[in-house]
């Protein structure tokens, strides 16, 4: 038999496309002696979005790919053409999967609409010599190389979208009631977190109103800080607007059906504050074999604590038509899902010719990377290339500050990978 994990985080890289190249070109036609440049732009790297999938229900496809990268742009053509964007990369993801950025754990995107949504941009393509032609300055022998993609370290965090959830002990009937109210098939047997996972079932009231319910593992005392396996789900009940607490009011197992009430409100405001404080129906499960009295006793307690309570037995379907009835006017009352506000903020675009010089054995090093671009798309052997990748190191005050800090002739300067002699 083979069993398929139910995986609700994975750790993943995303590496948007990078820009193309732009093309150093002349026009070279017949009887035209002298014709100008005409080197295109370079292609747009491609983005990377991401959209909701309703056949997915679990992240462990991203256990076995970690990595995504989209198509880098074409070089840029003569002719004056622009080279080939790259071809826009679409994840898929289960609906309600929340894009965090690894290192700060801000929200990139919350993926639970229809439409995708875009997570990391693409590099635009670089400058063809065309745009560098001017009336002193008409053939340009040198362009630009495209900007690199975005790359991110991000965080899947699959937090499932139900309108209510069931919380509880184990083994005092979520499951049953879940089958018992909807179309959905939960494992069910006579002992302990028989419920592995959560289970999503659709509820029908009449024809033309439902709603969705989520049933996780059951919980214990101490799932807050890791006992059990209740805690790892609850982050699927967050969205929930509405929390049906199932208590065991028989006490078959020998427990007071108060305490496990209390104990349970108790480990849901350790996880989060906000668990504790939604909207909650106490369902008495277990009635048909409960003292009576006991089952009177109970509600009135709860309903004196200032909770709704409905008894209802999903062996036998006693009160569960008043429990969906009840839950779907209690949901009308209620705001739609929570949906996470992105608060992720990009990288300044290296628009801004920041630059750090360092001095490591008498030898200058530049960390500059818009530098880099400008070099890789320069012909050191033509004048005029490199005196436009002289006015970028003068303009943007790299020279002022490697002559502050006592540079002198034929010291090394290092910019990247690329090394050269200071010549004054």
């Amino acid at each position: 038999m083979v069993i398929k994990r139910f995986i609700d985080k994975a750790n993943i890289i995303l590496k948007a496309g990078d820009g193309g190249n732009g093309s150093v070109s002349f026009r070279r036609e017949k009887f035209v002696a002298a014709g100008g440049p005409d080197g295109g732009d370079g292609g747009k790297g491609a983005d990377i979005y991401m959209v909701s999938d309703d056949n997915l229900s679990s992240l462990i496809d991203f256990r076995y790919k970690k990595k995504f990268v989209a198509e880098n742009g074409m070089p840029g053509l003569g002719k004056n053409k622009t080279g080939r964007s790259g071809e826009t990369l679409v994840i898929k993801v289960p609906r309600g999967t929340i894009v965090r950025d690894r290192e700060s754990n801000s929200i990139i995107a919350d993926i639970s609409g229809d439409d995708p949504v875009l997570i990391a941009n693409g590099g635009k393509g670089g400058y063809g010599n065309k745009r560098f032609a001017s009336s002193t300055r008409q053939i340009p022998r040198f362009a630009k190389s495209g900007f690199p993609g975005e790359r991110l370290d991000v965080v899947l965090e699959l937090k499932l979208i139900a309108d209510v959830g069931l919380v509880g002990f184990p083994n005092v009937g979520k499951s049953s009631i879940l089958s018992s109210i909807s179309a959905a098939n939960p494992k069910i047997a006579n002992y302990h977190f028989t419920t592995l996972s959560p289970v999503l079932g659709v509820v029908k009231v009449d024809y033309m109103d439902s709603f969705v319910v989520a049933d996780v593992p059951g919980l214990i005392e101490g799932a807050s800080k890791g006992i059990g396996l209740g805690h790892e789900f609850l982050r699927h009940i967050d969205r929930c607007r509405l929390l049906l607490h199932v208590v065991d009011v028989s006490g078959m197992e020998g427990r007071d059906p108060y305490e496990d009430f209390l104990t349970i409100n108790s480990e849901l405001s350790r996880f989060d504050d906000k668990l504790a404080e939604k909207p909650m129906i106490v369902v008495a499960n277990k009635s048909d074999i409960a003292d009576r009295e006991k089952t009177a006793a109970f509600i009135q307690k709860m309903e004196l604590s200032g909770y709704a309570c409905l008894a209802v037995s999903a062996a036998t379907g006693e009160g569960l038509d008043t429990l969906i009835k009840t839950t779907a006017a209690k949901l009308k009352t209620l705001p739609l899902p929570q949906v996470y506000t992105p608060d992720y903020k990009r990288p300044e675009a290296e628009i801004g010719r920041k630059f750090e010089i360092k001095v490591i054995d008498n030898e200058f090093y530049i960390d500059a990377p818009w530098l880099e671009r400008i070099l890789e798309g320069t012909d050191v052997d033509n004048y005029e290339s490199l005196m436009y990748f002289q006015r970028a190191i003068s303009d943007s005050g790299i020279l002022a500050e490697l002559e502050e800090m006592g540079v002198v002739e034929e010291d090394t300067v290092h910019i990247g990978e690329f090394q050269f002699e200071y010549m004054d």
